[in-house]
């Protein structure tokens, strides 16, 4: 069964998306809850703020999909649980999917699912059970028309940088993207690397694909606008974004801004322009 009805549903008319990520309670990681605690309220603001998906799992998924109307986000389904997210990694790593997710995301409406495939220093058993889990949702995405994002992650040693760090070498961040795609993903989701000018070679490793890059930790208004233009630039469709938009002074705001650079082109000043005017 084909995809292209809920991908519609995904991308705006320009073939752009902003996916706001409120997963994260999933991970049982207590700095995660950070600007989420009231998470009936957070969907309500980023609702209000008009994004074309929200990232959820199926635990808080209702809060979206309950709200009357039909001009509403559409909803991105988190399938895969993990605990590889904090300072120190426990004795045993795992990345397991819910039951039925494909099952679970067609109950919901979802639009999406989103899956991870992580690639940690020595840890060859979890990037093994990552692959087993694409494998097994690929088919049941196929049958049902369910578009499958796949999120190719690579990561420093816990012993070097602690917690849940980013590397950002595009040496391993490429051949990674290239395998979600061999592995039939039909969207990546992908980090930006150290050396933002390479970030064409991630478009290109993922052969066609549209990639939504992750924004990663917070930081300055500034500096993820420009790198948000940066990436939308060099070939992204679109961004998913997290902690940049729940962590925010102004969430409602910021994501507006975000949405400005998404589809209409903003640049850095254009957006904090909008930002301030807000």
């Amino acid at each position: 069964m084909s995809v292209m009805a809920r991908l519609n549903r995904l991308f705006g008319s320009d073939g752009k998306c902003f996916d706001v990520a409120i997963d994260h309670g999933f991970f049982n990681e207590g700095s995660f809850l950070s600007g989420i605690e009231n998470i009936h309220q957070t969907i309500k603001t980023i609702v209000a703020a008009n994004p074309d998906a929200i990232q959820l799992s199926a635990g808080q998924a209702p809060l979206l999909q309950h709200i009357p109307g039909k001009q509403k986000p559409a909803l991105v389904l988190r399938t895969d649980v993990a605990n590889v997210y904090g300072h120190v990694l426990p004795r045993f790593l795992f990345s397991q999917l819910i039951q039925q997710p494909v099952e679970q995301a067609l109950a919901l409406d979802a639009a999406c699912i989103v899956v991870n495939l992580l690639l940690l220093p020595e840890q060859p058993e979890l990037y093994h059970q990552c692959i087993q889990n694409i494998c097994q949702l690929k088919p049941l995405c196929e049958r049902y028309g369910m578009p499958l994002m796949v999120e190719p992650l690579v990561m420093q040693a816990n012993k070097i940088a602690g917690g849940y760090q980013v590397d950002g070498d595009s040496e391993k961040i490429v051949p990674l993207v290239r395998q979600a795609v061999e592995l039939v993903a039909d969207i990546i989701k992908a980090d930006p690397c150290d050396r933002l000018e390479e970030y064409p070679r991630i478009i290109e490793a993922a052969s066609g694909k549209p990639v939504l890059p992750r924004g990663g930790g917070r930081v300055s208004d500034r500096e993820i606008f420009a790198r948000t233009v940066t990436m939308m630039q060099a070939g992204a469709s679109g961004i998913v974004y997290g902690r940049n938009i729940i962590q925010h002074a102004s969430p409602l705001h910021v994501t507006r801004a975000f949405m400005a650079i998404v589809h209409e082109h903003a640049d850095v000043d254009q957006a904090l322009a909008l930002l301030q005017e807000e």
